[in-house]
């Protein structure tokens, strides 16, 4: 399911105008992104939660040369599923 999938999903599960679920879906992104920005970790009870890793400096090597490059430190964001997701997948 993709994006346009999840707000059709909505539309036809809570009777909202398309646009109106476009709407709640962008403002729900968002925040999630601009918390996970600010380094703040999201927890959904029953689905997962995310959290951003943060991962030091590195020597690196560039494939197509071989040459060794020092990768920069970087965020990533990293989900973990809960335990109710994975039992309901497995069943």
């Amino acid at each position: 399911m993709n994006k346009s999938g999840l707000i059709e999903a909505i539309t036809n599960e809570t009777k909202l105008p398309q646009r109106e679920a476009c709407a709640v879906i962008n403002t729900i992104l968002d925040l999630m992104t601009d918390s996970l920005a600010k380094g703040d970790s999201i927890e959904l009870r029953g689905f997962g939660s995310f959290v951003v890793k943060e991962y030091k400096s590195y020597q690196g090597r560039n494939p197509k040369t071989g040459q060794k490059i020092k990768v920069k430190p970087k965020k990533l964001p990293f989900f973990k599923v809960g335990k109710d997701l994975k039992e309901r997948v497995n069943s």
